[in-house]
Formats: C-alpha cells, sequence, structure tokens
C-alpha cells in the first residue's frame, strides 16, 4: 500500500518503508528523526516548476499536467518506490503544508496508476 505523510508526523510502525519525495529538506527536521529508507530528491518536481507553481492554487491544474510530464520521463526516479510497494508499504514523505494539493500526493496518484497499468 501507497501512502503520504507530512514529515512532521511521527514515524509509525504501519508506514512501511518511507522515502522523502522532496527536493530540499525540510526546515528543522534531523535526518535521525525521519526515520526514511532514501531521500529520493529526483522524483520531486525540478526547481523550475517548483519556483514556478511556488504553491499557487490558482496554478495547481497547469502544475499537475507539468509534474506527470516530468514523471513520465524520469522513470529511473520512481521506479525504485514502486518495486518497493511490490515488498510491502511504502510512506511517501513531504514537507508541504497543504496536505491535499502538494506533489507527493499527485505522485502517489501517478504511482497507483502505473501499478495498475
Amino acid at each position: 500500500m501507497l501512502k503520504t505523510k507530512r514529515v512532521y508526523e511521527s514515524a509509525e510502525s504501519g508506514d512501511g518503508v518511507r522515502f522523502l519525495v522532496e527536493r530540499l529538506w525540510p526546515r528543522g527536521m534531523k535526518k535521525e528523526k525521519l526515520n526514511m529508507a532514501a531521500w529520493l530528491k529526483d522524483v520531486a518536481p525540478s526547481p523550475g516548476l517548483r519556483s514556478w507553481f511556488a504553491h499557487d492554487l490558482l496554478k495547481w491544474e497547469e502544475f499537475q499536467q507539468r509534474y506527470r510530464a516530468e514523471l513520465e520521463s524520469n522513470p529511473d526516479a520512481w521506479k525504485p518506490i514502486l518495486a518497493a510497494v511490490k515488498r510491502g508499504d511504502v510512506t511517501l514523505l513531504y514537507s508541504a503544508r497543504d496536505t491535499e494539493r502538494n506533489s507527493a500526493n499527485l505522485l502517489k496518484s501517478f504511482l497507483e496508476e502505473k501499478q495498475a497499468a
């Protein structure tokens, strides 16, 4: 099962393998506290896309299209996550304040579609 969770929430046994899927390290977080398997920077939106979006909800629809295009062109970044999901639970860690409209949730949706295909 694939899940998402803010990095500021405590790790739980049900999280399974935890991957940080942010381009930048979360503010105020220590690596030990995250209890993660890996930091997958390359699966996060590119720096250009991140700065263009800037969490402007008016750009959300177009951000989704652009981010999905980036993911399609970079399967090496997300294939390790799909491989981990085949072995058990996986949690994608993110730091965005918006718990609904963020790149981790979009990545989760993208990966679920790839799984089903």
